[in-house]
């Protein structure tokens, strides 16, 4: 490539480690490990995955009081931070002026600043997008010195627990600083897998000893982006730049759980974020496309990009992620339909190579979520 790929903290530890690595973000990142995608994926469901995720975008922001920096993120998101408490975490997205999402990403109120966690392929636009937004008192602080961790699975808060055991005390969206081998991290209860699981916040030189001490643990393994991508799809979960974009507004893709009723119609703070009259529109009439679940009835996964279309052939929407899903042992997709369509137990069909695949919309998520609220 013409292109020079970074690399994070851990990128020796992969190599070591056996995987395959490819190019995601500007990042030189593993794919896969010798496990291989599919055994990843399960082991990540059964004990616990260790994610690098160090190629998204830290920011730390802060103003003259926190309510500034929260009315700050509230006119670029139609989330609900100014009565966000400190130790908490909420998913949000920007918007813009047609009701587009640009990007979504995760925002901790961590008591005296707020923390910002944006995807990597986006990070320089959103960190632009907030610099051309924001007033000169509202100042962002892109932390390029940390690394970023995540730990999956059933057994995560055990094994971490090991190394610091006031984690257990934490709930699903909670966030607090811990010190882990006597160093101070920022660790967020959340995840992407549908698993309960952490994200940890270290300083790029204590990375790979915080790495070190959780793989010399039975139940922890190094996890690829593979099988990342089938544990979000299984848990029913967006990816950027697939299920969400410019294109996709909250609405139609059944993220209004994530504006809380302060930013909706009759809210105290309604609308004041890009895109507001279109979105809150949306909520009060329905979209004309939604996001939706499916299950292809044969063996043969659906990819995608592939058209979905009703038995006459007429089109009615387009697959945005597709595969195998190893924990529900069948193919499964997501895509967006015309909302009349949007029903579950309808049939529609995707088209594969000139062929019809009957599938069947259903709820999501395709695998029961376990995280620990």
């Amino acid at each position: 490539m013409s292109e020079t790929l970074l690399t994070t903290p851990f990128y020796s530890m992969h190599l070591e480690a056996g995987a395959k690595m490819v190019p995601f973000a500007g990042f030189d990142m593993p794919v896969q490990y010798a496990m291989g995608v599919k055994q990843e994926h399960l082991h990540c469901r059964a004990a616990a995955g260790l994610f690098d995720v160090s190629h998204m975008g830290q920011v730390s922001i802060t103003g003259p009081s926190m309510e500034a920096v929260a009315l700050a993120l509230e006119s670029l998101i139609p989330a609900d931070y100014l009565n966000l408490a400190a130790g908490r975490q909420r998913y949000g997205f920007f918007t813009n002026d047609k009701g587009g999402i640009l990007d979504d990403l995760m925002v901790t109120n961590a008591g005296d600043h707020f923390f910002v966690i944006v995807n990597a392929a986006c990070k320089a636009q959103d960190i632009a997008h907030m610099q051309s937004h924001f007033g000169d008192d509202i100042k962002l602080d892109v932390l390029d010195d940390r690394a970023l961790l995540a730990l999956q699975g059933p057994k995560a808060a055990e094994v971490l627990a090991r190394l610091a055991p006031e984690v257990m005390d934490m709930r699903f969206m909670d966030a607090r600083p811990v010190a882990i081998l006597g160093h101070p991290c920022f660790i967020g209860r959340a995840g992407y897998t549908g698993e309960d699981g952490f994200e940890i916040s270290v300083a790029n030189d204590r990375a790979e000893a915080l790495a070190s001490a959780l793989l010399a643990f039975d139940e922890v393994e190094w996890i690829g982006l593979g099988a990342r991508d089938s544990l979000r799809l299984e848990a029913g979960l967006c990816l950027y730049g697939h299920d969400l974009n410019t294109d996709t507004t909250p609405v139609s893709a059944n993220l209004v759980w994530g504006m809380q009723k302060s930013r909706r119609a009759g809210g105290d703070r309604a609308a004041g974020f890009p895109g507001a009259d279109i979105v809150l529109a949306e909520i009060a009439n329905g979209p004309a496309q939604r996001r939706v679940g499916l299950l292809p009835e044969g063996k043969a996964p659906v990819r995608e990009g592939a058209s979905l279309v009703l038995a006459d052939g007429s089109v009615i929407g387009t697959v945005t992620s597709g595969g195998f899903g190893p924990s529900l042992g069948a193919p499964l997709a997501m895509g967006y339909v015309d909302s009349e369509h949007a029903v579950v137990d309808a049939q529609v069909f995707a088209l594969v190579r000139g062929k019809q695949l009957p599938c069947r919309v259903c709820k999501m998520p395709f695998v029961e979520q376990t995280y620990h609220r």
